[in-house]
């Protein structure tokens, strides 16, 4: 960890405290067991900080653990960007493991529930098996092979490891009660059939077992003590325990749930965000837009902001929803004492100061970070040709407009103050240059008072400027039409304004930066240049957040 910060108390902490005073537990073990079937997104960012930040806090174990039960949707790319995610984020595991590493105990289990009489091989199809687990205010109604011997099920079960059998002729159901109140105690399926290859045991098997049934074995065959996990899996605690007193483990884990994160305008659906991957929506996982981790690390949020963000929302029992803009406020807060400051353009205007002497350059002095001394000085390279914004400009202003217009006076951000001449335009009428004249008695810096101007813009030197592609954001999701009442499909409601590209230009020290540089453009906000579209040639750089924000912490 880059930081000493410690979780703030919230109800699993108490537990974890009154478990070691009480001597249940000498040392605690939690686990991270994300299922290789897509990449991390920030909801995953608050399980991690919560697994790792505990056992970090009380000298306990973290186990990064991969829940690879399904072949059919996970893959080794996963698996590799769920690793690089979490040592981004600032933690290590103490132990790395796979599910399917326990594919042999688990299958030994299997066989203990039948021979028990706890498991049976069913046929029922999955739509029959549906039919019959009834619903919240109906009992369900058994399966007609729910009584097949031990012998029989044995036999059916071994013949279904061998491949005697295709996909969906057959599953382990374990036998508890079709008449629970908790639906997920009608003899749910623990093992299934699928003829894939498994990116970690290859072609080894062709059954296996069902995520509730796998999940409470790995937990105690690790030597977890505090087994967290979402609410949503509450209801699935008393199976949880059943599987864990039913296959006779030697240690007991125990589940606990917390209430998942969900952020406002933010799609936190691994199952809808692969969609907006497949369908080329976004260009991967790692778009900028996207709320995984890769992409907000390629956006330019850093692991500090995200860790002291899921600090700052606590861990609760309940679900709630969170500004979006939390999150960016603690990466402008990260950002504003490491971010130098510079300025860029995103739509470019000629101005050319015509009582400025030709062929002359120049060198302003600025500050790096003024919130930060310690990161000194830079120069900034000043000439008769700048670029401004487009809408510093306006040929017919309204009131209490104080940028430049004709006539009107402004100041250049560390540099002169600047009249507004002359308006230049093309064949179709659209303002193409502009020509100043500049005082130059009015230098940043030379305690010129004769005369105020209540507009300062930012600008870049035309003749040395870099030019580069600045990646603005939107949301997503669009916000749904309250008076439509048209049904909406998910990819309805994807916003087709989500990115907006501009070409520009940055100042001439910024000829060299590299994938991951930060820095606070004046007036724009937090930029991060981007590793994956970044060239020699031109720097693309990725809004990360805006300057300001009406949110309050």
């Amino acid at each position: 960890m880059s930081d000493n910060a410690t979780n703030a108390s919230n109800f699993i902490k108490t537990i974890v405290i009154d478990d070691l005073k009480s001597g249940k537990h000498d040392s605690i073990v939690t686990r991270f067991p994300p299922e290789p079937n897509g990449y991390l997104h920030i909801g995953h960012a608050k399980s991690i900080v919560l697994n790792f930040g505990l056992a970090d806090e009380f000298n306990g174990k973290t186990n990064l653990r991969f829940d690879d039960t399904n072949p059919l949707k996970e893959d080794q790319e996963y698996v590799d960007a769920i690793k690089e995610d979490v040592k981004w984020l600032g933690y290590d595991w103490d132990n790395l493991f796979f599910a399917s590493d326990y594919f042999d105990f688990m299958y030994e289990k299997a066989i203990l529930l039948i021979k028990k009489g706890l498991a049976y091989v069913d046929d029922l199809s999955a739509e029959e098996i549906r039919e019959y687990r009834g619903t919240l205010t109906e009992p369900g109604k058994e399966s007609p092979f729910r009584n097949r011997t031990v012998e029989e099920n044995l036999e059916l079960f071994e013949q279904m490891k061998d491949g005697k059998f295709g996909n969906g002729e057959k599953v382990l159901r374990a036998k508890i009660d079709m008449s629970s109140p908790n639906i997920n105690l009608r003899d749910p399926v623990i093992y299934r059939i699928a003829h894939a290859t498994h990116h970690n045991t290859g072609d080894k098997w062709c059954i296996y077992p069902m995520y509730a049934f796998a999940h409470p074995l790995e937990d105690a065959l690790e030597g977890v003590t505090h087994s967290i996990c979402t609410l949503e899996f509450e209801d699935q605690r008393p199976l949880y325990d059943w599987v864990i007193e039913s296959c006779e483990t030697e240690a007991k884990p125990h589940q606990y749930e917390f209430g998942r994160l969900n952020l406002t305008d933010t799609v936190m659906s691994k199952r809808k965000l692969k969609q907006l991957v497949d369908e080329e929506v976004v260009d991967g996982w790692d778009d900028p837009r996207m709320p995984t981790i890769s992409g907000l690390r390629r956006r330019g949020f850093t692991p500090e902001s995200i860790r002291n963000f899921c600090r700052e929302i606590g861990v609760a029992k309940t679900s709630g929803i969170v500004d979006v803009q939390m999150l960016e406020h603690f990466v402008r807060e990260d950002l504003k004492l490491k971010a130098p400051r510079t300025m860029g353009i995103v739509k470019p205007l000629k101005v050319v100061i015509t009582n400025y002497p030709e062929g002359q350059v120049e060198m302003l002095d600025a500050e790096i970070n003024p919130e930060n001394e310690e990161m000194g000085m830079r120069q900034i390279p000043f000439s008769r040709e700048i670029y401004i914004e487009q809408e510093d400009f306006m040929e017919n202003p309204p009131k209490k407009y104080f940028r430049l217009f004709p006539g009107n006076e402004v100041r250049l951000k560390h540099a002169y103050f600047i009249k507004c001449e002359e308006v230049i335009k093309d064949e179709n009428g659209n303002v193409v240059e502009l020509h100043c004249t500049y005082d130059p008695k009015t230098k940043s810096g030379s305690g010129f008072n004769e005369r105020k101007v209540k507009g300062t813009l930012h600008w870049v030197e035309a003749t040395q400027a870099v030019p580069a592609e600045f990646r603005l954001f939107n949301p997503l999701l669009q916000e749904d039409d309250e008076e439509s009442t048209e049904e909406k499909t998910f990819m309805d409601q994807v916003n087709p304004n989500s990115l907006e590209i501009h070409e520009g230009f940055v100042e001439a020290n910024m000829k060299d930066v590299k994938g991951g540089d930060k820095f606070q453009f004046f007036r724009h906000g937090y930029f991060n240049v981007d590793p994956k579209l970044t060239t020699a040639e031109k720097p693309v750089f990725n809004l990360i957040v805006s300057l300001k924000s009406s949110f309050k912490i």
